[in-house]
């Protein structure tokens, strides 16, 4: 397996209220606008035989399952890509009553690794770069909370 990308913000959020914004991954969108929509199966909160589907806005079309999940700490979810498998890992780290530290980390493994993995990172880190942002803004904000 190799590590192709991680990135890790903080936001001014208890880390509960992070875990709970987050995993409604069916509202992704509003933040992360390279997501036409998600698809969850069951839908709701997130658990450990969570799956789903993944529409991006270029018309490509991604299935994610639960890999493992702790809540409140992290949730790893995984999905082809071309011949990989892509692990998608979210943690969740308290640095304070109202700031948490929000990671997001890439790893794949299979055919072309080193190749395809990094493509894929690259990709990947362009649509971060733009989300993330508007991502630390929801949570801080409050918007789309009710």
């Amino acid at each position: 397996m190799l590590r192709v990308l991680e990135r890790n913000f903080s936001v001014r959020v208890p880390l509960e209220h992070a875990w709970v914004h987050l995993e409604k991954v069916e509202q992704w969108p509003t933040w992360a606008r390279h997501i036409r929509r998600i698809d969850l199966t069951p839908p709701g909160p997130l658990k450990a035989n969570s799956q789903g589907v993944i529409y991006l806005t270029n018309g490509v079309r991604s299935t994610f399952r639960m890999e493992e999940i702790s809540p409140r700490d992290n949730w790893k979810w995984a999905g082809p890509f071309l011949w990989l498998t892509v692990h998608y890992d979210h943690r969740f780290t308290r640095v304070g009553a109202d700031q948490t530290l929000i990671g997001f980390i890439i790893d794949v493994e299979g055919f072309g690794t080193a190749i395809f993995g990094r493509m894929f990172a690259a990709i990947y880190s362009i649509n971060l770069r733009r989300a993330i942002p508007r991502l630390v803004k929801e949570l801080e904000s409050g918007e789309r909370d009710a």
